[in-house]
């Protein structure tokens, strides 16, 4: 375990979040080699992959419930150094993988066609769409796994192990990947499966590595077979941080499916543009992903230890960060969006729709940072619910009004944008009003003034 209780504030965030962003560069490379190989596939192919990708979403609010449940309660009792509770949490975390897991394999077999179906731009697209999800489906489901125990890890301030399995799964990926889509080598193309089965062959390698890791090295938290049995005070608490976090995740799903669902009368060369766009505005999300990632083990520790000034300090040096990291991709997206789409596609329909979406909902970077350091320190103090709340506040202002323009004579692309921009700075605002009143409350200081305040109770 890595005590987070003590030392400058600055130095710890960057010392984590580095390893961090550098496992996330390495992953977000998963997305970005399948895109690239898929991308010689054609317009359809590009369209259907980017609508499936869309469930990934689904998978990433569910492995977030156990993340987020899991990094609170044992970086809580890291620092109250408090072993034993921190083993039982990890465990449980570790049943709750394996249930999650088998519900995700078993709905992506039975629900991916109907689903896909439904938010494609057309046939082909779909049929693409599915084989890519029928093959990716086990893989979404081993991330339970290794989400559970890179979150125990990251929970005790330990990040490295975790970083380096990520390599070595992208690594393995890289590898696989023009071999099965591009059939390199053995000259048998499997075209949009090849892209789902490499990614699932590298996540089960993932797990197995770091399962070796805690059999053999790890040993201030542990698989034990002894605390398998549900325990479901442990469990309920796990979901009562989780869920809402869970619940931020399903509604970025439901938001991306409008979006997907609103641009399809404008074909797969819109789907496929915007689904670039997107891919290209999540690399350049990483570093405020490191920093919130790291921000909410060591706010959790202090925390845990009633170290109030130092989870003040955490909040703001994180915020400060992450908006000057998203001001620079802000100002980059600006310069030359069609340079970065053009790395994936030469297709110029497809190009022209990437570079503007890329332009307009860049200017959602800087409010994203805000957002995503807030709900680091509602996971911190272990209440994510208002994050929830922000999150339901932005689904009603762009889902709703997004579905009346789609139906709008004259509708175009570029109104979307914009309503995302919009609505995502009304999100910031409100994370960022719900946090300090969080912060009132559990730790009875001002987050601004960092003045004493009267708490109720």
């Amino acid at each position: 375990m890595k005590d987070l209780t003590q030392g400058p504030i600055a130095r710890q965030l960057v010392a984590l979040a580095v390893p961090i962003a550098a496992g996330m560069v390495f992953q977000t490379l998963y997305y970005l080699v399948d895109l690239y190989f898929v991308a010689g596939l054609g317009g359809p192919a590009i369209a259907g992959v980017s609508a499936a990708g869309t469930i990934a979403f689904v998978v990433l609010a569910l492995t977030q419930v156990l993340g987020v449940g899991t990094v609170a309660l044992v970086s809580h009792a890291a620092g109250r150094k408090d072993r034993s509770e921190a083993n039982l949490v990890f465990n449980q975390s570790v049943v709750l993988s394996a249930l999650c897991g088998l519900l995700t394999l078993a709905c992506g077999y039975l629900l991916t066609g109907p689903y896909v179906r439904s938010v494609a731009a057309d046939a082909a697209a779909a049929a693409d769409g599915a084989s890519y999800l029928y093959w990716y489906a086990p893989g979404l489901a081993l991330q339970f796994a290794m989400v559970a125990m890179g979150s125990a890890l990251r929970g005790t301030g330990i990040v490295q192990p975790t970083v380096i399995v990520q390599v070595l799964t992208v690594v393995l990926n890289t590898v696989l990947a023009p071999v099965l889509i591009a059939g390199w080598g053995t000259h048998r193309p499997l075209g949009v499966a090849g892209a789902g089965l490499a990614s699932t062959i590298s996540i089960a390698c993932g797990v197995v590595c770091l399962w070796v890791y805690f059999v053999r090295l790890e040993h201030y938290v542990a698989l034990r077979p002894a605390l398998w049995r549900p325990r479901a005070q442990t469990i309920g608490r796990l979901l009562n941080i989780g869920l809402p976090a869970g619940g931020e995740f399903f509604m970025m799903f439901v938001i991306m499916v409008v979006i997907y669902w609103a641009i399809r009368g404008f074909g797969p060369d819109a789907q496929a543009g915007a689904g670039v766009g997107s891919r290209v505005m999540q690399a350049f999300m990483l570093p405020v992903l490191a920093i919130a990632f790291a921000a909410s083990p060591l706010a959790g520790q202090n925390f845990g230890a009633r170290n109030v000034a130092r989870v003040r300090e955490t909040f703001w040096v994180a915020a400060v960060m992450s908006c000057v990291c998203m001001l620079a991709s802000t100002l980059l997206c600006q310069w030359r969006p069609e340079k970065l789409i053009r790395i994936f596609t030469t297709d110029a329909a497809v190009i022209a729709v990437g570079a503007t979406y890329l332009r307009i909902c860049s200017w959602n970077f800087v409010a994203s940072g805000i957002i995503f350091t807030c709900s680091s320190l509602f996971q911190a103090v272990g209440n994510t619910w208002p994050s929830l709340l922000s999150s339901v506040f932005r689904l009603a202002t762009f889902v709703v009004p997004a579905v009346w323009l789609s139906l709008q004579t004259g509708f175009q692309l570029r109104q979307l944008w914009y309503l995302s921009v919009g609505s995502v700075a009304l999100q910031a605002l409100t994370s960022f009003a719900l946090l300090r009143g969080q912060v009132r409350r559990s730790l009875g200081v001002d987050l601004v003034t960092s003045q004493p305040v009267r708490t109720a109770g």
